[in-house]
């Protein structure tokens, strides 16, 4: 499969390995070796199953996320209170995630720079804004297809510097839960399975597959998005495992060698950089799917939305300190939203009205709600420890 056969797959790759990915993996490792390898490669094969059928709505309904669920739920009130919960969490979510991919991106350029990470924030700002304004989906398309092969260049080469242990590797991948270690399982599914890249990829396949005209060609398509969310997804996994085995506290970073911190702040960089287009861009698909608004990448509304999210994340990042701990809550808060936007996404992929022939089988309902049940379960279970009920 060629680069440029590769899409909106890289682009969820793009959106989820961010800072939180760096930081909440990076913590993993330090904190627990490699014992919670086995959480990244659930996050990953979670991500893939969910993402595949958020892809698959897109593709045969021809709408956005938001659009479907709108068209499935017949019921005023109750779309109502979905789309709402949906605009509202996505977009406020965002924005307060945006926060973090500006200090994370900004604190890379430091590293590599020298320079005060204040000034780097306005730059990573106005990059995202410029890319955004474009209004140029292929030209936001090759720009963080370009940065996620250049990020996952530098964490696995990286990774394979260190040169870890087989063993322990092998050891990592079977389910254990350390002392202590239950909200940084959560943050490492928050960080990965992201809500809102399923409103990303059911209105960007769209831009990358064309209209079909019949059954045939439509399956063709689902055949090449399965791949490329597939192996994008899976490259996602492997970065993520690689900043595990790197595992570089944020927090002590300045302690690395030269070449090591340099790596380490490029690979933060554009970590931030990538997830700070990404972020916005979904929450504007999202919110516009939300209130019924046409998915224009030139329309007022459209940019308004993605401009609100820069903007406000723009300013907490200003006045912001270390984006750390924030990164790591944030992430564990995703991992509880998520199961209400996977309940969602299941009840639109089971939609025969919508989805006629290519609603999901058995088998793909199965695996979603095995995943909702482990995420939910995980979810109240952290709950229950914080009010001291176990």
């Amino acid at each position: 499969m060629r680069l440029r056969s590769f899409g909106p797959g890289l682009l969820v790759a793009a959106a989820f390995i961010g800072p939180g990915t760096i930081v909440t993996a990076s913590r993993a490792g330090a904190s627990y070796g490699m014992a919670l390898l086995w959480a990244v490669v659930f996050s990953a094969i979670a991500t893939a199953i969910l993402q595949e059928m958020a892809a698959r709505v897109g593709l045969v309904t021809r709408k956005g996320l938001s659009e479907a669920i709108r068209e499935s739920f017949s019921r005023p009130v109750i779309r109502f209170l979905s789309l709402g919960l949906v605009a509202v969490a996505i977009t406020l979510g965002n924005a307060a995630y945006e926060t973090g991919n500006l200090l994370g991106a900004s604190l890379g350029l430091e590293i590599l720079s020298g320079v005060s990470s204040k000034p780097w924030i306005f730059v990573i700002a106005a990059a995202a804004f410029g890319l955004l304004m474009s209004g140029r989906y292929r030209l936001i398309q090759r720009v963080l297809v370009g940065l996620v092969v250049l990020m996952s260049f530098v964490f696995l080469v990286t990774a394979i510097l260190v040169k870890p242990s087989l063993a322990e590797l092998a050891r990592g991948l079977i389910p254990s839960m350390p002392d202590g270690s239950l909200l940084t399982i959560m943050a490492l599914i928050g960080t990965t399975v992201v809500p809102y890249n399923l409103f990303l990829h059911a209105s960007t396949v769209q831009e990358k597959w064309p209209v079909e005209s019949d059954e045939s060609s439509t399956e063709q398509t689902l055949v090449e998005s399965r791949m490329d969310t597939t192996l994008s997804v899976a490259l996602g996994g492997l970065v993520t495992i690689a900043v595990v085995v790197n595992a570089t506290p944020l927090d002590d970073v300045l302690s690395l060698g030269p070449l090591a911190r340099s790596f380490f702040g490029l690979g933060l960089f554009v970590a931030g950089l990538t997830s700070a287009i990404t972020a916005p861009l979904a929450a504007a698909y999202a919110t516009s799917g939300a209130l019924g608004w046409e998915h224009d990448l030139t329309s007022l509304r459209f940019r308004t939305v993605w401009g609100f999210v820069i903007v406000t994340g723009f300013v907490l990042a200003l006045v912001g300190q270390s984006p750390t701990e924030a990164i790591v809550l944030a992430q564990a808060a995703n991992a509880l939203l998520l199961p209400l936007i996977a309940v969602f996404l299941l009840f639109v992929v089971n939609d025969h009205k919508l989805m006629g022939s290519f609603r999901n089988r058995p088998a793909a309902n199965l695996l979603g709600v095995l995943v909702v049940l482990v995420v939910t379960g995980l979810s109240v279970y952290h709950l229950m420890r914080v009010f001291s009920l176990v």
